[in-house]
């Protein structure tokens, strides 16, 4: 028989604030870095014990993040430091149902105490509930990893190819092409910037909890893989103002601002308006180059690279859509790019159709995580 006890969050679960840890100090390693965002980095050093559950103290709250190995969470994240008998992996959807109702005072910015959420009264169901419950939300979870694996993979061929023919220059054809300081006969070198045909700044604005207006990208929904359009929230905008901040499926956005500072990532499917957000910058191409091929760039660690050389090891980075643009590319023939989409655009197809999987997976967990959480399907 389910038993539920009725007591607060503190009684299940202890937060602890997390550590700063700046790019300068960071060192190449295995560990994790998990910030609001997820994971965002790697160290060679460790905060947390695996397992781990990991919140944002402030954005949009919900996001809760299981880690399933030793970890360094940032100070802008709540993790659990004392799980007081319960399941780590139940305790993680637990948060997340939590939190997903929790209603801020901070309108602007939604955020929440560690002490506040302590106080929160919950209803927590004894373990055998607890296992059963896990058994069904992670069998959600697994399928999505899966799926987040082999988009890495798809992700990591293309940019590998990307590499062998336009770093190593060992294109179609390379054999019979003259160069002359690092760029074949007939190619260009220029900044993205002016490779360009539009680079622009994103709207400031306020996420909205109703499903109304366009959605709302921000940096949160950028970095870790593809773009899970399915979280992403709504957001009130004035029709006057929309034009201008409508993404386009082709478009590369990029963070300008924080520890993901030079993140990008390519729109791709998208079914409803959206526009991006302020601590974003958009790059529009076409013109020159093809868009598939200038986002397979920006969103390598080669680009990842540059941004941060230019920014200097900075402990809070600001980048301006200057800085962002500066990292020159080289822009190959017609031909050359005709053969790189020919192998590269079916990669991207099925990276869609993975996304696409993950977040019909996600909808239907997330439908079942409040009714298993308050009981009112019986497991």
């Amino acid at each position: 028989m389910t038993e539920w006890t009725q007591c607060f969050l503190g009684d299940v679960l202890k937060l602890q604030r997390g550590h700063d840890l700046p790019d300068r100090l960071r060192r190449d390693g295995p560990v994790p870095v998990v910030s609001s965002s997820g994971i965002t980095g790697w160290h060679n050093e460790a905060k947390a014990k695996a397992p781990g559950v990991v919140t944002g103290r402030y954005g949009t709250l919900g996001e809760v993040y299981f880690i399933e190995d030793d970890y360094w969470p940032l100070n802008t994240s709540l993790y659990v430091v004392d799980f007081k008998g319960n399941q780590p992996r139940f305790i993680s959807y637990f948060l997340r149902s939590v939190l997903k109702n929790y209603k801020s005072d901070k309108a602007a910015v939604p955020g929440i105490d560690r002490n506040v959420a302590h106080c929160l009264p919950v209803k927590r169901p004894d373990p055998d509930t607890q296992r059963r419950i896990v058994s069904i939300l992670s069998a959600y979870d697994d399928l999505i990893e899966n799926n987040r694996r082999r988009i890495a993979l798809l992700e990591q061929a293309a940019r590998e190819i990307y590499r062998e023919w336009f770093v190593r220059l060992r294109f179609p054809g390379h054999e019979h092409v003259k160069v002359v300081d690092g760029v074949p006969e007939g190619w260009l070198k220029m900044s993205l910037t002016k490779a360009a045909d539009n680079v622009d700044y994103g709207y400031t604005a306020s996420a909205s909890s109703d499903n109304i207006g366009p959605r709302f990208l921000r940096i949160t929904d950028i970095v870790g893989g593809p773009i899970n359009w399915g979280s992403v929230p709504f957001c009130e905008m004035p029709d006057r103002k929309l034009a201008r901040f409508l993404l386009d499926p082709a478009d590369i956005v990029v963070a300008r601002t924080g520890a993901t500072t030079g993140w990008a990532r390519r729109i791709g499917r998208m079914n409803e308006k959206s526009v991006f957000a302020s601590y974003l910058v958009r790059f529009r191409f076409g013109e020159r180059i093809r868009p598939l091929l200038a986002s397979v760039y920006m969103e390598s660690e080669l680009y990842k690279a540059q941004i941060a050389a230019r920014l200097g090891g900075a402990a809070q980075p600001n980048a301006s859509a200057v800085v962002l643009g500066a990292p020159e590319i080289l822009i190959p023939t017609h031909q050359i790019q005709h053969d790189f989409m020919e192998v590269a655009e079916p990669i991207t197809e099925q990276v869609d159709i993975l996304v696409n999987q993950s977040e019909t997976l996600a909808k239907a967990r997330d439908l079942l995580l409040p009714r298993l959480m308050n009981g009112s399907i019986l497991v």
